[in-house]
């Protein structure tokens, strides 16, 4: 049994996490710029599958934390906001990995394999991702309820939300590439991103 009302209120908090840029999205963005939508669909289909594990594991650990150490979970939000705030902080000045590029003139010659695993690298090492997953999903789950058919739902609405969020940047890329090849307007687009990160990051700690 799902509590479908709980469903409806994640498909919108989820939708805004998911749009928000971030390694993923930067990456699909990059890609769509180099490779066109097609061929950055291999990198989509990794990323997806780090995401999925990324919110199973979330899920999973998180369950535990919450019943046994609830302020260990509370000092993780609070680190993992602090992290948004200043990974948004170098985003801001065009710094880190996560800005984006002045010159992405030079696609990589990857294989589809290569694109597969770079996307799934990136799921399993994004910070991002985790934070969200073990702050968003946890209030989301009815410990009364079973929780195999809760978790198969989010999993599938993470999934499809996370994949059109993907397409939506891949796509923008490719007619962005000469409006991000112009140095102010790459910086003022960093600070639109890293602005949007910082505020997520305030969100999750605060919230």
């Amino acid at each position: 049994m799902v509590d479908w009302s709980v469903m409806l209120v994640f498909v919108p908090t989820f939708f805004l996490v998911s749009i928000t840029p971030g390694m993923c999205m930067t990456l699909a963005l990059t890609m769509g710029m180099s490779f066109g939508l097609r061929r950055t669909f291999w990198m989509m289909w990794g990323e997806l599958a780090g995401v999925g594990l990324v919110s199973l594991a979330a899920v999973i650990g998180v369950a535990a934390v919450m019943l046994n150490h609830p302020m260990l979970f509370l000092w993780l939000k609070y680190l993992g906001g602090a992290y948004l705030v200043y990974l948004g902080t170098q985003m801001w000045r065009s710094k880190g990995r996560l800005a984006i590029p002045e010159s992405i003139d030079q696609a990589l010659g990857l294989a589809r394999f290569d694109l597969a695993m770079q996307g799934f690298m990136t799921a399993i090492a994004n910070p991002k991702g985790w934070a969200f997953m073990v702050s968003l999903l946890p209030p989301f789950i009815d410990v009364h309820l079973p929780l195999a058919p809760q978790l198969a739902i989010l999993l599938a609405i993470i999934l499809f939300i996370e994949f059109s969020s993907l397409v939506l940047y891949a796509t923008g890329g490719r007619s962005l590439r000469h409006f991000l090849q112009q140095k102010g307007k790459v910086q003022g687009l960093n600070r639109v991103a890293g602005g949007l990160m910082m505020g997520v990051g305030v969100w999750l700690a605060v919230g």
